[in-house]
């Protein structure tokens, strides 16, 4: 049995390898990301006698690459919750933490959890995009719900309950909200309180109108670049 313990950082891994009733096979060692330091440690840990298993904390997204190299030479690899390692031993805190000491401790809690060890795959790419897709999705969602916060909040010292004027719902093309439009030509009270019921009629009917045509040039625009597509 040969646990190799992998402690991943940017740029480099620390590597450690111990056999049972801890014997020390190889003392904590550096390897730098680079194709020639990782193929060399391949050529190391298949040169190891017997059954050996290589196990990782998921940290970030540094592992990927190199438990994916790992993987695809054949070695076993499992990458693991970075609590469990953590709490291992006992220790909850890992002071002073080191890369030498975590690759020993990840190397140990290998040989503790031997049998149990889950296997490494490495994530089909499309379901990666699709998780990377969500992420941006949540994060622009965010974004826009804040920064329309945002807007309501100045707008109400300027034209109170203006974003509450229009039922209407957003725009399917693009999610784009009437008020809005508005608040631009309008945005501020007294540019209509100011006016007569005639005069605010005529601007009203003249901002609707403009509204129209850039819709319909949007329209125009978006028929001809999918027209181009094709």
């Amino acid at each position: 049995m040969n646990a190799v313990g992998i402690d991943v950082s940017k740029g480099k891994s620390t590597v450690a390898v111990l056999r049972p009733f801890g014997e020390v096979v190889a003392s904590p060692f550096d390897v730098a990301h680079t194709g020639s330091e990782l193929k060399a440690l391949v050529g190391f840990i298949k040169k190891l006698r017997g059954e050996t298993k290589v196990v990782m904390e998921a940290t970030g997204n540094y592992y990927e690459p190199i438990a994916r190299y790992l993987h695809e030479q054949n070695i076993f690899v499992s990458v693991v919750n970075p609590m469990l390692i953590s709490d291992f031993g006992g220790n909850t805190l890992r002071k002073p933490k080191t890369d030498k000491k975590d690759s020993l401790k990840i190397a140990s809690y290998a040989l503790s959890y031997w049998t149990d060890l889950k296997k490494y795959t490495p994530q089909e790419d499309l379901r990666k995009s699709l998780k990377l897709l969500n992420r941006q999705y949540q994060q622009a969602s965010k974004l826009k719900t804040m920064m329309n916060n945002n807007l309501v909040s100045l707008l109400d010292m300027t034209f109170p309950g203006i974003n509450k004027l229009f039922t209407s719902p957003s725009r399917e093309s693009d999610g784009h909200e009437k008020w809005v439009d508005f608040a631009l030509a309008f945005p501020h009270c007294d540019m209509i309180s100011k006016l007569t019921v005639k005069a605010f009629s005529r601007k009203y009917k003249k901002w609707c109108n403009s509204c129209i045509r850039r819709h319909l040039r949007a329209i125009c625009t978006d028929s001809q670049s999918h027209a181009a597509a094709r």
